[in-house]
């Protein structure tokens, strides 16, 4: 898939589900380069503002696995306003971390969290009703929703953003050299 971007300014929205947000923290390394970007780049939802839904946007760029019903929500939302919708980092690829539950049954995890850890008080499993539902599996994204691309890392460095982002912008294929993928 090519996008040819024709408008002044390309949207860019991010967000983070489930996770450690390692992923937008290395986006957040990209320091100045963020502000060379600003010449063809407008952030609609991301770290930098306090936008708490995704507008109609270019990219889009999502962290995390899916592990409860608002992460599913926010990525529909997501997918049905980005043009373009990149998974980043292990988590939205393939779980990552938080799919290590998948081991085990989600009353199993709720027990051993809320019941039997050590220095647990007043155990007893939350069900406020704000607390969003959990899911029984940990999902990545592809799993729910359609990804245009995938930005690997645990997280990608902050050239691997700067390089992917550039190649969209160019109207290019992104295509990341082996020295900008690890996984530490």
């Amino acid at each position: 898939m090519r996008e040819v971007f024709t408008v002044s300014k390309v949207r860019v929205a991010t967000t983070s589900l489930a996770g450690c947000f390692g992923c937008h923290m290395s986006f957040l390394d990209m320091d100045e380069r963020i502000v060379g970007l600003l010449e063809h780049v407008e952030f609609s939802r991301s770290p930098i503002n306090d936008i708490k839904h995704c507008d109609p946007c270019d990219i889009g760029l999502v962290e995390g696995a899916l592990c409860n019903a608002d992460n599913v929500h926010v990525l529909k939302e997501f997918r049905e306003n980005c043009k373009i919708l990149i998974a980043v980092g292990a988590c939205a690829i393939n779980g990552g971390v938080p799919a290590m539950r998948n081991h085990f049954t989600l009353q199993e995890c709720l027990e051993e969290a809320f019941l039997d850890m050590i220095g647990v008080d007043n155990p007893h499993i939350p069900n406020d009703v704000e607390i969003p539902l959990l899911l029984s599996k940990v999902h990545p994204l592809h799993e729910v929703v359609k990804v245009d691309y995938y930005l690997p890392g645990c997280p990608p460095s902050a050239d691997a953003f700067v390089k992917v982002l550039t190649d969209l912008l160019e109207g290019k294929e992104p295509s990341l050299p082996k020295s900008m993928l690890h996984y530490d």
